[in-house]
């Protein structure tokens, strides 16, 4: 899908990071990697990587088998009930 048209304007689409990435920026950074040199390898922007590097709670995420992308709409509910399907 391409970028969405409102009245005119074009508004790009939200790209999402999956937990892998996230999890490998913050070893990076954690090794000395500058957020500039982050951003560049991911191909995001430098606020973005800020945000996933202030985000403490993605270091204690093991997601579901299959999961890569952890969003706002999925719950710890989703989350059990993933877990308990696996099993």
């Amino acid at each position: 899908m391409g970028p969405k048209k409102v009245s005119g304007k074009v508004i790009a689409q939200k790209k999402m990071i999956s937990i892998e990435l996230k999890h490998e920026v913050i070893e990076k950074n954690e090794q000395g990697v500058r957020v500039a040199d982050l951003a560049r390898q991911c191909g995001r922007s430098t606020s973005t990587i800020c945000t996933v590097l202030k985000q403490e709670s993605i270091k204690g995420i093991t997601p579901a088998k299959g999961v890569t992308i952890i969003s706002k709409l999925r719950s710890s509910l989703h989350e059990k009930m993933e877990k308990l399907l696996v099993v």
